[in-house]
């Protein structure tokens, strides 16, 4: 006798495309020619400046996404969290279920919510996604999932966040999204790090956005 295994779709967010965030999740995208945010360059640590002095080159070498992740993208967001003096919490590959009807599941790459516990996921406000074979086009999907799984989850919390961001980043080339209701913004332009000042910048606004 043969027994035949049903296959079961796995849906995850990392599978989502632009046309499933539409079509799926009824959200309407939007490439918007202005700036998500007017924010000013900042000044750049100095010890920030020579970690990635010294592992840009390395990172660029051994030309993995794992060490894109762990010498450019991490000592960045560290760098954020010492901005605000440790009241923000960073999360790294933490698994993030929010609605698996809806297949908002999976694991996001960066998650940066306000709240300081780093225990618990509380109030996620930024969404950050490593683009996959430096391809930032092939993960916007994906951020938009975890942006709008966030959303959700926030407004189950009852968290007072009307704005979700999200950034899809190679580690050097930055591409920046907003998500308000049921409508995303994609910013046209991408930023590169050696405008790391500005960088930074609009990811601390987008956290001092909410803080006000």
């Amino acid at each position: 006798m043969i027994y035949r295994i049903k296959e079961v779709a796995i849906v995850s967010y990392s599978t989502f495309s632009l046309e499933d965030i539409e079509t799926q999740l009824g959200l309407s995208i939007q490439a918007t020619q202005n700036p998500l945010t007017h924010a000013e360059t900042c000044s750049v640590s100095e010890s920030l400046r020579e970690i990635l002095d010294y592992n840009l080159p390395l990172a660029l070498e051994i030309a993995t996404e794992k060490a894109r992740s762990e010498m450019i993208l991490t000592p960045i967001l560290i760098e954020l969290k010492k901005i605000f003096d440790s009241k923000i919490s960073l999360f790294s590959g933490r698994e993030f279920n929010v609605d698996p009807d809806q297949g908002l599941v999976g694991f996001c790459d960066f998650l940066i919510s306000q709240s300081p516990s780093q225990l618990i996921i509380k109030s996620p406000v930024i969404i950050i996604i490593e683009a996959k074979n430096d391809n930032i086009q092939s993960g916007l999907g994906q951020c938009i999932a975890a942006m709008y799984a966030a959303q959700i989850f926030n407004q189950r919390q009852g968290n007072a966040i009307a704005e979700i961001y999200g950034s899809v980043t190679t580690g050097t080339n930055w591409k920046f999204l907003k998500l308000v209701n049921k409508i995303v913004e994609i910013d046209v332009r991408e930023y590169f790090l050696n405008d790391l000042g500005l960088i930074l910048s609009i990811l601390k606004s987008f956290i001092s956005l909410e803080n006000q």
